[in-house]
């Protein structure tokens, strides 16, 4: 096995994700892997959904595709569907059946042996194991309470700042945060849904993610063609182009 490539959220940013795997190449022995939140709020999330399916690329459930696949089965079954907003509404008319069986494939974690990585989407609890995490933390956590509780909160404290476990966390999630490189966490989340930027953390065959000092050295990222949702300042661009 050559390359694993993690990208960050995606959001349905199809241009910027067309021209990230164009600048790294995947190769027929590299393995591609998303954080999860391929879909929702960006121009073209069919595509994105479409280019991830076409490359052989794993993902995680992010809490888009949650949201959007509960809302599914609540209209299949009559019952009263959770308030979705209009890209949402837009994915649900929309999506063709083997698309919405992808969504339904993904795990909500993903463990990398060689390169000592799990990926989830949001994060974890500190010190619980993975096997003990409730669906909720990996799909929402961004920061830990007072009392030890995971949160969807934004804090200047993420909780991969407390995270001390060997397994190294690759997640997404936390746009407000951007880019976060702790000791045993990294989060790829950089806003380029929000006119920031997509990026992708790339670790050789058996290569652990390097210390924060030289973790930037295997980062790359491509520049948000345009802001296609307007959340609150814009997204710094933490890293430069490919």
């Amino acid at each position: 096995m050559g390359r694993s490539i993690f990208i960050g959220d995606v959001h349905g940013c199809a241009r910027e994700l067309s021209k990230l795997l164009s600048e790294l190449a995947p190769g027929a022995g590299d393995q591609v892997v998303f954080v999860g939140d391929l879909v929702a709020r960006g121009p073209d999330s069919r595509k994105v959904i479409q280019l991830a399916r076409e490359i052989g690329a794993l993902s995680v459930m992010g809490n888009h595709e949650h949201r959007l696949l509960v809302a599914r089965k609540a209209q299949l079954s009559g019952e009263r569907a959770p308030r979705l907003g209009p890209s949402h509404q837009a994915l649900l008319k929309e999506m063709s059946d083997e698309e919405w069986e992808y969504l339904e494939s993904l795990p909500l974690s993903l463990e990398f042996v060689d390169n000592n990585v799990t990926v989830v989407h949001a994060g974890v609890v500190p010190g619980l194991p993975l096997s003990e995490q409730q669906a909720w933390t990996l799909l929402h956590v961004r920061s830990i309470t007072a009392e030890g509780e995971p949160s969807d909160k934004f804090s200047s404290v993420s909780w991969a700042a407390l995270y001390r476990d060997e397994r190294h966390i690759v997640f997404g999630h936390n746009a407000q945060a951007g880019l976060q490189m702790h000791p045993a966490a990294t989060g790829l989340d950089t806003g380029c849904v929000y006119g920031g930027s997509l990026t992708a953390l790339v670790l050789r065959e058996g290569e652990r993610p390097p210390p924060v000092e030289g973790r930037r050295d295997a980062l790359f990222a491509v520049n948000a063609h345009a802001r296609y949702v307007d959340f609150g300042p814009r997204p710094k661009r933490q890293l430069h182009e490919t």
